[in-house]
């Protein structure tokens, strides 16, 4: 099986190179032709397009920022559609909104190839160590052929049905408990500083009680050092959150919640916070 990759940022490289050092024959791409190096070093073949990455494989992996970038890799002059032809699978790991799932899912259709969507609830060190929870939706022959790479990407890999934006959904709905967390933290110790209190023994009483969870162990001591080496990048859980809104007008659910939580996370990406950790929300606070 010969495997493609497009989309080498913090996460996408880090994941092409599970696959490398587990055997696996894979092409890489990235805009940023630079960033192919490391992998080309362990044994990746690099192209200069989407196209030529398509037309060279059996499945094509996609991890890149946003819907925009998505439907740009997708439809893009030399992009996936271009190259992609009938057998060949496309599997699109990137966090967008459920429709612009379907819209490439239906794009890939109508070129006779199949189309899954992936995305991936994890950052960075998850994806280094292969430890991604994988949340698929569409075609199931696809993710069955697709299962020897999840297995070396993530821990966990769930197919949610045949239908394409369900996927989608569940990791909006996944980032949204995720963002709330990590501002409601910040709030916290904003406070407890106000009051006088030890960020480190509240981070303690946290550990010792029902709501200790891995992000608070490891966001808890960043916020405290003002450490915001990017892991995740606050930009991309305020692009998140945005399109959680926008899927709860589409359904007509109240998420005032959210709403206060995305005023946040878009005021610390006016102040130029959204290249760094999203443990810097707190600096908005």
């Amino acid at each position: 099986m010969r495997y493609g990759f497009l989309g080498l940022g913090i996460m996408g490289s880090r994941m092409a190179a599970r696959l490398l050092r587990a055997g696996f024959d894979v092409t890489v791409w990235n805009r940023d032709a630079g960033k192919c190096l490391p992998l080309v070093e362990l044994g990746a073949r690099q192209c200069a397009s989407p196209k030529e990455v398509a037309a060279s494989v059996d499945i094509v992996f996609a991890m890149v920022a946003d819907p925009q970038a998505s439907l740009d890799l997708c439809f893009g002059a030399d992009g996936v559609l271009a190259g992609i032809g009938p057998g060949s699978g496309y599997v699109d790991m990137s966090t967008v909104d459920p429709a612009t799932s379907r819209r490439i899912a239906e794009a890939v259709a109508a070129k006779g190839a199949r189309f899954l969507e992936a995305p991936v609830s994890g950052t960075k060190q998850p994806a280094a160590d292969g430890t991604l929870v994988i949340l698929a939706a569409g075609d199931r022959d696809l993710y069955d052929r697709s299962l020897p790479a999840f297995e070396r990407m993530g821990r966990l890999s769930l197919h949610l049905g045949d239908v394409v934006g369900q996927g989608a959904k569940m990791k909006l709905v996944v980032n949204l408990v995720l963002g709330t967390m990590m501002e409601i933290l910040g709030e916290s110790l904003a406070l407890g500083e106000k009051c006088g209190l030890a960020g480190d023994q509240i981070l303690q009483v946290l550990a010792e009680g029902a709501m200790a969870n891995p992000m608070f162990r490891v966001k808890g001591p960043m916020i405290l050092t003002g450490d915001t080496t990017t892991s995740f990048p606050l930009k991309h859980m305020e692009k998140d959150l945005r399109l959680t809104l926008q899927l709860s007008r589409e359904l007509e659910q109240d998420l005032p919640v959210a709403a206060a939580v995305h005023a946040v996370f878009g005021k610390a990406l006016a102040e130029g916070y959204g290249d760094r950790d999203i443990a810097a929300v707190v600096r908005s606070l």
